[in-house]
């Protein structure tokens, strides 16, 4: 388990959220949630709206808030946002390389300095240039956010737009030889996540992984609570399951290996 104090190094994976319908949908979505990761809520409000973050052991791992720019035609995933130190001049970067500025960068309620791009393939995610709030803040434990990975049909742009814009280098995986999969790394080395290739995705999206205590279980609390799940497998790296809220988002959780 991880208690993230500082901002991370630019590019890591830092900040999650997701958009929710308006009317009933925020309350629906705590109820859900709740009953998958025991998450309290607190709410806030920003120039944007009111929104509300998501707390584990009282401490803020993601946030609730209304759709918007971010969402594609009322599809539903939650959103990765990447760590920066200059949100302004990463945006200008991601530009210059052929990507997309969908919202400008501005103050999230003193939170952070933010900005919603969509890279070269068509993925969308966020910068995160931590204010009062690094990113999640506790990270790597049963509740909170373990991974991001960005699956695509056509990885070869991607791939070269994320090394240009943060530097980040890739590797293949001899866990997985017959998947187009590579790491991403930053420049110290750290692997931040990977980018998958695949033909058959509808179109380019960053997923995230949850970390759980038993997967099986919160499979079920998950169907319990309104929404689907995957029949959980076995991976080179633990038991997943991918899950399925009453909106349908779609994620995956995840019980790692035994060390």
């Amino acid at each position: 388990m991880s208690d993230v104090t500082i901002n991370q190094p630019i590019g890591t994976p830092t900040w999650i959220d997701l958009g929710v319908p308006d009317g009933e949908g925020l309350g629906r979505a705590r109820a859900f949630y709740r009953a998958l990761f025991g998450w309290e809520y607190e709410e806030r409000s920003a120039a944007t709206g009111p929104f509300t973050l998501c707390l584990l052991r009282g401490l803020p791992v993601a946030a609730l808030r209304p759709r918007c720019v971010a969402d594609l035609d009322g599809e539903s995933w939650w959103h990765v946002y990447l760590a920066t130190d200059d949100c302004d001049a990463t945006a200008e970067r991601i530009t210059a390389a052929g990507g997309t500025l969908l919202a400008p960068p501005a103050e999230a309620a003193g939170l952070a300095r933010t900005a919603v791009v969509e890279d070269t393939a068509g993925g969308r995610f966020g910068l995160w240039q931590g204010r009062s709030l690094p990113g999640c803040r506790l990270v790597n434990e049963p509740g909170a956010l373990l991974r991001n990975d960005l699956v695509c049909p056509a990885p070869g742009p991607a791939r070269r737009f994320y090394g240009t814009v943060f530097g980040f280098t890739l590797d293949g995986n001899q866990d997985l030889p017959d998947a187009d999969f590579t790491f991403l790394r930053r420049p110290d080395g750290h692997e931040i996540g990977g980018i998958f290739g695949d033909p058959d995705a509808p179109a380019a999206r960053w997923q995230t992984l949850f970390e759980v205590a038993g997967t099986d279980e919160l499979a079920e609390r998950a169907v319990a609570a309104g929404g689907a799940a995957d029949d959980p497998t076995d991976t080179p790296y633990g038991r997943m399951a991918e899950i399925t809220d009453p909106f349908g988002t779609r994620f995956s959780v995840g019980t790692r290996l035994a060390a």
